[in-house]
């Protein structure tokens, strides 16, 4: 393993390990922790108490819509940065109770904007808008709704690549789709993802985590009390007062696994990353106080070339509040990564002039209208 800039600093070391990228450490600076957000829990619940997220005015919407099959429809917020596409298109796909409005999803919209890259705010199956437009739900394994997704691109916007960013749930998903191909994605980045869903669990599940639980359940029942289910179902999500319970008798019923045991078995990225053949960074807080640490040490990082893991020890859960520009050091260190890739915007230059090599099938372009984003901000 190696340290960012050749010592072991006690207050703000960052490892980075893996075969995926020699150079990182070279651009990526250590993380230092804003005041006065200081440890995991703060980190983590500082966009929850601040609500101060970007607005993107600056950058108007087109509502980006993809069908799928059954009926339901997906929707998303594109924008575009001033003066045309300069980068790779960035796909934010959102964590469990997140959507499009999400206080991370705007302020990593804000920095890849500004830096010139076209960027797509996903809703998944049910989740912000894509609730009215939806009957059923997500998963953490889910991959046949992203699959859609990434299909159905507009080739104006994936000509000079495409990055995909996932949080939380998000970020296991994205993972687990790169296992099985990844097809239309150039590289990915996993921020705080849950690898091992069992290990996540059992640490949300510790009386330290009490009102962490309280609040997403309920934010999780909120979301199921919208699907279409079976009447069932719907009562077992609302008598539920544990993931294990709702996992149990809501998603394990629905999605066809055998107990949440199985679903989390079934569905954690932790056993697929071997699978992975495009370039994947991975960025997780030693702090985190929701997603435990210790399940990236069950990764011989060594052994897979296209994955770079980075593990700050401080940053919490999609924290990582930074006291530099730009404020979230987890946006920083994808800027590093991209450049690392050659996959930085160029100043100045269409994204068709960047002659990146394309890694999946041309796509089809989905249907857009102009919309007004109109959801309220969620942090999930």
């Amino acid at each position: 393993m190696r340290y960012l800039g050749g010592k072991r600093r006690k207050r703000a070391r960052t490892v980075v390990s893996g075969g995926g990228s020699a150079a990182l450490p070279a651009r990526l600076p250590p993380f230092r922790a804003l005041p006065p957000w200081w440890g995991g829990h703060l980190q983590t619940v500082r966009n929850i108490v601040l609500r101060d997220a970007p607005r993107l005015e600056a950058w108007p919407m087109t509502r980006f819509r993809v069908p799928l099959a059954g009926g339901d429809t997906l929707l998303g917020a594109l924008h575009h940065p001033h003066g045309g596409n300069r980068g790779p298109l960035i796909v934010l796909i959102h964590g469990l109770t997140g959507c499009e409005a999400s206080a991370y999803m705007r302020f990593s919209a804000q920095v890849f904007l500004s830096a010139g890259h076209p960027v797509l705010r996903l809703n998944l199956r049910g989740a912000g808008p894509s609730r009215v437009t939806s009957r059923g739900l997500y998963h953490a394994g889910r991959t046949d709704d992203i699959e859609a997704v990434f299909a159905a691109l507009p080739a104006d916007d994936t000509a000079g690549g495409v990055v995909a960013i996932g949080y939380s749930m998000g970020a296991n998903i994205l993972l687990r789709y790169m296992a099985e191909g990844g097809a239309g994605i150039d590289a990915g980045i996993a921020v705080s993802a849950p690898i091992d869903l069992a290990m996540a669990a059992q640490r949300f599940h510790h009386p330290a985590n009490l009102a962490y639980r309280a609040w997403l359940l309920a934010r999780v029942r909120k979301e199921a009390e919208g699907a279409k289910l079976p009447p069932a179902l719907h009562a077992a999500a609302a008598r539920a007062r544990s993931f294990y319970a709702f996992d149990d008798d809501v998603i394990a019923p629905l999605f066809g696994f055998t107990s949440s045991a199985d679903y989390y078995s079934e569905a954690s990225a932790l056993p697929v990353l071997d699978r992975i053949t495009r370039p994947v960074m991975l960025v997780h807080a030693k702090d985190d106080p929701w997603v435990p640490a210790a399940m990236y040490g069950h990764v011989d990082w060594c052994g897979l070339p296209r994955l770079t893991l980075c593990l700050p020890s401080g940053g919490g859960h999609v924290g990582f509040h930074d006291i530099a520009e730009p404020p979230a050091w987890h946006d920083r260190a994808a800027l590093a990564f991209l450049a690392e890739l050659g996959l930085a915007a160029r100043a100045g230059a269409p994204a068709t002039a960047l002659g990146a090599p394309r890694l999946g099938a041309a796509k089809p372009a989905a249907t857009a209208a102009p919309e007004q984003a109109t959801h309220p901000d969620t942090t999930g």
